[in-house]
């Protein structure tokens, strides 16, 4: 059977199969260490932060509606890597912050994400870089750039293609 496009630009079909590939390679290597790219990309929020986070913001940061953020956060709490704490001044609102666990885990994952990272680019020269790096800055400009159309009602922009995945 053949395979249908996704688009009606061949091109794109490419960068979103390169894209899923990638993906799910990557996953397979964090799964090695229990997590996966949704979960790295999390304990990655919140170990560059000075201060714990409000869910609200890792929702906005990552991309991904509330509903995700609460089921992501609520795994990673499970597995000890991520605590919620009392907001000082809002006593409905919680913060997160890393544990010590999910300090070790985030560098233990950010290893495996660089050497993954790595093969997957390793024939890739300096200069093949740069034009594949200015390429794919010309095409998120050209669609910044573009008219904006409102987004149906319940959806978070950029959901679709940055956040949409399973939480764990």
């Amino acid at each position: 059977m053949r395979d249908v496009p996704g688009s009606s630009d061949p091109l794109i079909d490419e960068m979103f199969a390169t894209t899923h590939r990638l993906r799910s390679y990557v996953d397979g290597r964090l799964a090695e260490k229990g997590t996966s790219v949704a979960r790295l990309r999390a304990l990655r929020l919140l170990a560059h932060t000075a201060e714990p986070m409000r869910m609200r913001d890792l929702s906005d940061m990552l991309g991904i509606a509330a509903r995700t953020a609460t089921s992501l956060v609520d795994a990673l709490e499970r597995d000890g890597l991520v605590a919620r704490l009392p907001h000082p001044t809002d006593r409905r609102a919680h913060l997160l912050a890393l544990t010590d666990a999910g300090r070790t885990r985030h560098q233990e994952a950010e290893d495996l994400d660089r050497e993954a990272l790595s093969t997957a680019t390793g024939t890739l020269t300096a200069e093949d870089r740069a034009t594949l790096r200015t390429l794919l800055a010309r095409i998120r400009d050209t669609v910044d750039a573009a008219p904006k159309h409102p987004q149906p009602a319940g959806t978070t922009p950029g959901a679709r293609h940055r956040g949409r995945s399973r939480p764990d």
